[in-house]
């Protein structure tokens, strides 16, 4: 069985191929079939793909449109987990406009420079891209608005990192608005490795109690995880939401009798 860091260099070298990929101008899973494919640039409206550069159209790999879900308003700070060539944190600077400011992060150099490249095409000054890992988030508690992300998550060898992770950098009030892979409840981790691999964003995806549970367990509220169509079976493209609270609330006290019973 591998590591966690084997996975995880995995996942970097698969990625840092398909961004080499892209920038060559290559097909395979970044190329133009993944219009219409069920993951991938497919699931976002034509317009949203119009006005953003063709690679980082090209270079997408998720699952669905978070920028949509999330809801992002004027002058927002949004962070993107896992950004890939950039197309979630070009919408999402768009709609935040030049008063918000939107974050991309990735651990893919490639990708990295990639995102960069499609930034300046589109001439986009509000996207600020950082090197990291969404188990350490490399930015200040309480200073992001709304977090997206798209088919990343279930990537991930620690998820309770990541859960907590987003539960610092959120202000209070702050929401997420992710898409991801999500199991049914009925398929065991074995049931998920044998529909697909790691990389291929199956064998770690969580399953809809999963998440749900380690949402809460993070400390987040009005959690929702709802599918939206099915890419293999018993496994679905999701819309994640959750919003940390407002305030951090006192535990109640118990009330007891002179006795001291309670």
């Amino acid at each position: 069985m591998a590591t966690r860091a084997e996975t995880r260099e995995a996942v970097r070298r698969r990625y840092a191929e398909a961004a080499l990929a892209v920038g060559s101008g290559g097909g395979g899973c970044c190329g133009r079939a993944a219009v219409e494919s069920p993951v991938g640039a497919g699931l976002y409206e034509p317009g949203d793909r119009d006005e953003l550069p063709e690679a980082a159209v090209l270079a997408s790999l998720g699952c669905g449109n978070p920028t949509a879900v999330a809801e992002l308003r004027e002058g927002e700070t949004v962070l993107d987990l896992g950004s890939g060539g950039g197309i979630d944190v070009l919408l999402a600077a768009k709609r935040v406009g030049p008063t918000g400011r939107a974050f991309g992060l990735d651990m893919t150099e490639e990708m990295l420079a990639l995102a960069l490249r499609n930034a300046a095409e589109a001439g986009v000054g509000n996207a600020i891209f950082l090197k990291g890992e969404m188990e350490a988030i490399p930015l200040p508690a309480g200073s992001v608005d709304v977090i997206v992300s798209n088919c990343v998550l279930n990537l991930s060898t620690d998820k309770p990192a990541v859960f907590a992770e987003l539960a610092r950098v959120l202000r209070p009030g702050g929401r997420i608005g992710i898409s991801d892979i999500v199991a049914e409840d009925r398929l065991s981790a074995e049931d998920r490795a044998e529909r697909g691999s790691f990389v291929g964003c199956i064998a770690g995806a969580l399953s809809k109690g999963e998440y749900e549970t380690a949402l809460e367990a993070a400390g987040f509220e009005d959690v929702g995880v709802e599918f939206t169509h099915e890419v293999l079976d018993g496994m679905h493209g999701a819309i994640v939401k959750a919003v940390k609270p407002a305030a951090t609330r006192e535990p109640a006290l118990a009330v007891t009798d002179a006795s001291g019973c309670c």
